[in-house]
Order: structure tokens, then C-alpha cells, then sequence
């Protein structure tokens, strides 16, 4: 409910009223929207209905969202198809690793697994990670 006032001068300030946001979001499904446009047309005045342009422009924001969804589904798969061509060429090339103990283990790539969808590179019969790479080269580096 809003609030009036009336100032010293005559003149009334009508203020809002005080939102409450919810401290939990949640991210609504393409099913709770659907349910939520249902119940909305149900539940409005017969002899004041919404308009057609307020469903259509709810549509369009959903329709919008599902499609972001898709496109960044689809951004995943093409990064986990780019590390693997990445692995993938990195067989046959001497390799530094760090392998987390601050220990730089050598070695030649031998060959590419895919462990839960990630690209590990196997040296020295060892599995690694690509991100614990340090350096590539064709021939070991001489020091």
C-alpha cells in the first residue's frame, strides 16, 4: 500500500511501498513458466483481460533465454572438442610438466585420454592435466 504526505506547503508526496526481495533466487524451468502463463490467464479479469502484446512479450523474453541457454550449451562443447584437438597435436612433443608438487616432471606425450570429458595427456605412463603443462617442444631442450 502507498504511503501519502502531505508537505508544510499543501503539496501531497505519495511514496511506494516498501519491496521485499527474496534472499533465495531460483532459476525458473521452461515448465514453471508455462504454469506460471497458465495460472496468470486463468486467474485474470474476464472483463479486463491482459493483452495479447503482454504474452507475446513474455514469450519472446523466455523464448530468448532458452536460446542463451542453447548457445552456451553449445560454447561448452566446442572449448571441450578444442582441448582435445590441442592434446591431440600435442602427441609426440617433449613436454615440462608440474605435477603439484612443485616437481617438474619431463617426458614425450605418448597418448590423449578423456577422463570425465576432460583431455589428460599420458606421459611417462602418467596422466596430467593440460593445465599442467609448462612448456612443449619437438626435441628435449638441452640445459
Amino acid at each position: 500500500m502507498a504511503t501519502l504526505s502531505i508537505a508544510a506547503n499543501g503539496t501531497a508526496n505519495a511514496q511506494p511501498p516498501a519491496t521485499v526481495l527474496p534472499t533465495v533466487v531460483k532459476t525458473l524451468s521452461q515448465d514453471d513458466f508455462l504454469k506460471l502463463l497458465v495460472v496468470q490467464m486463468k486467474s485474470q479479469d474476464p472483463l479486463n483481460p491482459k493483452q495479447d502484446t503482454e504474452f507475446i512479450a513474455q514469450m519472446t523474453q523466455f523464448s530468448a533465454l532458452e536460446q542463451s541457454k542453447a548457445m552456451q550449451k553449445d560454447i561448452a562443447g566446442l572449448r571441450g572438442d578444442q582441448e582435445l584437438l590441442q592434446a591431440d597435436a600435442m602427441i609426440g612433443r617433449y613436454v615440462t610438466l608440474h605435477d603439484g608438487k612443485a616437481i617438474v616432471a619431463p617426458g614425450i606425450v605418448s597418448a590423449v585420454d578423456v577422463v570425465d570429458g576432460d583431455p589428460m595427456i599420458v606421459v611417462n605412463g602418467k596422466q596430467y592435466a593440460m593445465s599442467q603443462v609448462l612448456s612443449i617442444s619437438t626435441v628435449p631442450t638441452e640445459k
